[in-house]
């Protein structure tokens, strides 16, 4: 839908200007909710013992298999180059990759596989240790 109107508007097809920018803020606003619901579903992943990472969660680097990772990096790196093209005729659309960016994050905070996260301490603070 986004290369749909932010193409031929940006090639000059002025009945699809206002129609482009309408996509791209509709599209935006759409990512917002998906991020929130995905970010809380990685919050209670990690409360929960995962050890989940921002790279991990939207790059899926390591948390997903090959192919999904191609299928959903694919369509974040095609909507990029597409507002990155389109971007002098509607600014509105550099908005519009925050949408599959956060549908991968979504992904990965519900399907992804993370290890279990590491303790950092021993137990609490001895009296006459450094730090306590």
């Amino acid at each position: 839908m986004f290369a749909v109107t932010a193409v031929p508007a940006a090639l000059g097809v002025g009945a699809l200007e206002g129609v482009a920018v309408g996509v791209a803020v509709g599209l935006f606003g759409v990512s917002i909710p998906v991020w929130v619901y995905g970010f809380g579903l990685a919050v209670a992943r990690t409360a929960r013992g995962d050890d989940v990472v921002v790279a991990s969660l939207f790059f899926l680097q390591g948390s997903a298999p090959r192919r999904i990772q191609i299928e959903l990096l694919g369509g974040l790196g095609a909507c990029v180059v597409i507002a990155a093209a389109t971007a002098v005729a509607n600014p509105f659309g550099v908005l519009v990759p925050m949408l599959p960016l956060g549908l991968t994050g979504l992904w990965g905070a519900r399907h992804g596989t993370y290890p279990p996260r590491r303790r950092t301490t021993e137990g609490p603070m001895k009296e006459g240790s450094p730090s306590g």
